[in-house]
């Protein structure tokens, strides 16, 4: 699998910033929520989505002990080591130490990432020291 390019990848994600956030959601402009923002980011960066996307609770990944999204990213993306992950990567975030990786954004830069986050919609901001220890998995998209 080769590698989709990351700054192709960078100007698809963009073009969502300022879609409101909406659970479930996953429409440039009306309403996404992270794995909505990632679900558009492959339509057009790869193709239709491979398979469909069940419903989801917003407290889903609170308990459990299976990496949901990693697996389901696992089975389409190239993984690559958090350490290693550049511009235009798709990465998995804890939002709790301990809990499943549940967040989803795409980095866009070296300090930056871009992610859609309830009450804002989709942003782009700083990649704080926070936010990148919550990094648990990293994937690049595929060539189409």
């Amino acid at each position: 699998m080769t590698q989709a390019e990351p700054d192709r990848v960078i100007a698809i994600a963009r073009a969502w910033l300022g879609t409101p956030y909406h659970d479930q959601a996953s429409l440039k402009g009306v309403g996404c929520d992270c794995l909505g923002l990632a679900r558009g980011v492959w339509r057009e960066v790869v193709g239709p989505e491979p398979f469909p996307i069940p419903p989801y609770s917003r407290d889903w990944g609170e308990t459990g002990p299976r990496e949901v999204l990693a697996e389901g990213a696992r089975a389409m993306m190239i993984e690559v080591k958090t350490e290693a992950a550049g511009s235009g990567a798709l990465v998995l975030l804890r939002m709790k130490p301990r809990a499943i990786a549940k967040h989803v954004g795409i980095l866009t830069g070296p300090a930056t990432f871009l992610h859609a986050y309830e009450r804002l919609g989709v942003i782009e901001e700083p990649l704080t020291q926070s936010w990148r220890r919550r990094i648990a998995f990293a994937f690049l998209f595929p060539q189409r």
